[in-house]
């Protein structure tokens, strides 16, 4: 294939794979697309050694890396606080009700020894403040020190240190928009790839859906555009690029991947789940994010329960919580269990099989093909 994307990124495929799991976006460069490694949850030296491991396992096809630095954070400008003063700025009532949860669940407390990291609670931080300017500018650092070919900015604009800094350092810089006004932003900021992201995408999303927005964001901007949001199989491909993208971005189709590290427990909810089974939600990050329902997200969702804090005050109130529901969850049964899910799409209802990453690249382009065949077969005389 070729279109702008498949040029500037020297790929087989415009097919993005967004995975906080290593061996997904290893995987997904080496079947001819290109992997993007989440960092959110990494410290600089796991990222350093992640990247490192990649690298080995790909060669010199391409990958990419993608950092969160919000524009801005409640309590403050530019997210420099350190996470004592964001604990002082945890109401007591949160922390009751996230006691009382975790309770109620039978979850047991983490025993003393434990210390591994976990992606929901961003564990790997160690005293970093999760989401914040501090945090991701480490892990800039590092990814600019690699040879990936690709840097975005998962949450916001770029903040233009990272632009300049990925440019001298040869690296192409993408971000997400969920609107056409945040697109034409980038693209007057430098931004060299727009992933122009839908309603439907797991994460942080906006509120319009794919089919409005890729073409808004499309005719905005004069930079390529990977649609997103929705898009886990060939035909939404086709649809995307019919709509004007020049490849897509997938995340939530990974998660339940043989190569995934989706905790066993949410991967078998998720592989029994329906387009109808996620939602918009506070609950883990302060800001709003599709993930499964679960028991978790209906207590944050009742009338008679605080509202979720901001960000980054949400994350590091649940921070130990979500450890131990992780933890517990690998016990049938458990209350932990039911409390346990993770962000994903909409498309988490096609999602009923563990398959291969290469599987799932493969399987998009071949159902890419026949969608486009067919469609031209209907202008056939």
């Amino acid at each position: 294939m070729r279109t702008r994307i498949t040029e500037v990124l020297g790929i087989e495929f415009p097919v993005v794979a967004f995975s906080h799991c290593r061996d997904v976006v290893a995987a997904v460069s080496k079947a001819g697309g290109m992997g993007v490694l989440g960092a959110v949850a990494h410290s600089p030296e796991s990222l350093d050694i992640d990247l490192e491991w990649i690298e080995a396992e790909v060669g010199d096809r391409p990958y990419g890396v993608d950092v969160i630095i919000p524009a801005g954070l409640s309590g403050g400008p530019d997210g420099g606080f350190t996470l004592d003063d964001v604990r002082r700025l945890i109401p007591a009532t949160h922390v009751d009700f996230v006691d009382e949860i975790l309770a109620r669940y039978d979850v047991p407390p983490l025993p003393d020894d434990d210390s591994s990291d976990s992606l929901t609670s961003f564990g790997s931080l160690g005293d970093a403040t999760p989401f914040s300017a501090d945090a991701a500018g480490a892990q800039l650092e590092i990814a600019l020190a690699h040879r990936g070919a690709f840097v975005a900015n998962a949450l916001g604009p770029p903040p233009q240190h990272m632009i300049d800094a990925a440019k001298d350092a040869g690296k192409l810089v993408g971000a997400l928009a969920g609107r056409a006004v945040h697109a034409e932003r980038h693209a007057a900021a430098g931004v060299d790839i727009i992933i122009a992201q839908g309603y439907e995408a797991g994460g942080h999303t906006g509120e319009i859906g794919s089919m409005v927005l890729i073409p808004e964001i499309v005719d905005a901007v004069d930079v390529p555009v990977l649609g997103a949001g929705g898009i886990g199989r060939g035909r939404q491909m086709a649809a995307a690029m019919a709509l004007g993208a020049e490849g897509v971005w997938c995340g939530s189709v990974w998660l339940t991947t043989v190569e995934a590290e989706t905790h066993p427990v949410v991967k078998d909810k998720m592989l029994a789940a329906t387009s109808s089974d996620t939602m918009r939600s506070r609950s883990l990050t302060g800001k709003p994010a599709r993930m499964l329902k679960s028991s978790w997200t209906e207590e944050w969702d009742r009338d008679n329960t605080p509202d979720p804090l901001g960000m980054p005050q949400q994350p590091v109130l649940i921070r130990a919580a979500q450890r131990r529901i992780e933890r517990a969850a690998h016990s049938a049964g458990s209350g932990a269990g039911k409390l346990a899910n993770y962000f994903v799409g909409q498309i988490v209802g096609t999602m009923n099989q563990s398959k291969t990453s290469a599987q799932v690249v493969y399987e998009i382009i071949e159902e890419f093909i026949d969608s486009v065949e067919s469609l031209a077969g209907q202008l056939e005389a």
